[in-house]
C-alpha cells in the first residue's frame, strides 16, 4: 500500500497519471522549466490531449524542470534517440543551424504580428528552421511562444549600453552573447534552470530572460528590476526523435500532430496574456518595471548594429535568406 501511494506521488510530480493498463506507446518529455510554467503547462494540455484522443494507447510522461536534460543537453538526447521529445529553447540548434538565431537579431521582430507570420508553420522564416532541424534526427512537433527577451538586474534598470559597459550578463545563446558584447558587457552562458543560482550568487550582474520566466522560478527573490528591452524574441520548440516518429502508426502521429498544433494556437494566443500576468506579480513581488524611452531603444539598436553583419557571416545563404524574408514582415 506504501509502495503504490509513493508511486502515485512520483507520477502526479511528473505530471504524468498512473494508467490503469499499458499503454502501446510512451512519450517521454524533457523540460528544463517548472511545470507551473506556462511551458509546462502547455505540455499537460498536450499530455490530455493526446491520451484522450488515443483512448490511452498513448501515454505522455512530463519530466519537468531539468530533471533528465538540462536545456542546452535536449538537442543531442532527441536527436540519439536517448528520450523520445524534448522542450529546447531554438537557439540550442545554432550549432547544427545557425540562422535559428535570426529571432535573436536585435529588435528586428519588434511587434506581435511580425513574430506571428515569421512563426506560422511553413513561413518564408520557419519553413527552412524546421527543414534543417530535420537533419539533426529530430523532427519539430510545435513551437512554444515564449514572449520577449528582458533585462534583469539587482538595482537601478538597465536603461542604455552606457549600463552594460563592464557588467557580466547572462545569455542562453552565442548571438545573444555578440549582442551583449557589442553593447559593452561580457556575456555569460547559463542555463535557465541555473538562472537563479546565478544571480543570487553574483556570477552575473545582469539577467536575461523572458518575463514568464522571472514569475516561475521567482527571480524577484533575486533581482530588483526589469528593464523591458524586448530586443528579442524567445521561442521554444518542441522535438521528437525522428526515428521513433517515424515507428509510429499513421493513426497515432496523427493524434499527436493535432494535439501539437491545438497546443501551439493556444500558447501562441495567450502570450501577450502570459506575459502582462508575470508583469503585474513582479510588480506585486516587488520588483521595478522600467521601460525604455525611444532615445534609449535607438542607442540599443545603433550599439548592435554589429551583430547582423556577424549573423550574415556565419549564416550563409540559409541565413540571408531567411533574415531578408524576416525583414520584409
Amino acid at each position: 500500500m506504501k509502495l503504490t501511494s509513493t508511486l502515485t506521488g512520483i507520477a502526479l510530480a511528473l505530471g504524468t497519471a498512473v494508467p490503469g493498463f499499458a499503454a502501446d506507446v510512451t512519450a517521454r518529455i524533457s523540460l528544463q522549466l517548472p511545470l507551473k510554467s506556462h511551458l509546462g503547462q502547455n505540455l499537460a494540455l498536450f499530455k490530455s490531449e493526446v491520451e484522450a484522443n488515443s483512448n490511452g494507447e498513448i501515454a505522455v510522461e512530463i519530466y519537468d524542470s531539468a530533471q533528465l536534460y538540462k536545456d542546452k543537453e535536449v538537442p543531442a538526447a532527441v536527436g540519439s534517440g536517448a528520450i523520445e521529445m524534448g522542450v529546447a529553447s531554438l537557439t540550442r540548434y545554432v550549432g547544427d543551424v545557425p540562422a535559428v538565431d535570426v529571432f535573436y537579431m536585435p529588435f528586428l521582430f519588434n511587434s506581435e504580428e511580425k513574430v506571428r507570420k515569421a512563426t506560422a508553420p511553413g513561413s518564408d522564416v520557419r519553413g527552412p528552421i524546421d527543414a534543417a532541424i530535420a537533419e539533426t534526427g529530430s523532427t519539430v512537433m510545435w513551437w512554444q511562444a515564449y514572449g520577449g527577451a528582458i533585462m534583469l538586474s539587482k538595482d537601478g534598470p538597465v536603461k542604455t549600453p552606457a549600463d552594460m559597459v563592464g557588467k557580466k550578463a547572462r545569455v542562453f545563446g552565442k548571438t545573444l552573447g555578440d549582442f551583449v558584447t557589442s553593447t559593452g558587457g561580457a556575456p555569460t552562458l547559463i542555463s535557465g534552470s541555473e538562472q537563479y543560482l546565478a544571480y543570487q550568487r553574483g556570477t552575473v550582474d545582469i539577467g536575461m530572460t523572458g518575463v514568464s520566466g522571472v514569475k516561475s522560478r521567482k527571480l524577484w527573490e533575486v533581482m530588483g528590476t526589469i528593464t523591458v528591452t524586448n530586443h528579442a524574441d524567445i521561442e521554444f520548440i518542441v522535438v521528437a526523435n525522428t526515428d521513433w516518429w517515424n515507428g509510429l502508426s499513421a493513426e497515432h502521429q496523427k493524434v499527436m500532430s493535432d494535439a501539437a498544433l491545438m497546443a501551439e494556437l493556444t500558447v501562441r494566443n495567450k502570450v501577450t496574456e502570459i506575459e502582462a500576468g508575470a508583469y503585474a506579480a513582479a510588480e506585486e513581488a516587488g520588483m521595478n518595471v522600467y521601460h525604455p524611452t525611444a532615445d534609449e531603444i535607438d542607442a540599443w539598436k545603433a550599439a548592435s548594429a554589429s551583430v547582423y553583419d556577424g549573423y550574415r557571416a556565419k549564416t550563409g545563404d540559409l541565413g540571408a535568406q531567411i533574415l531578408s524574408a524576416a525583414e520584409q514582415y
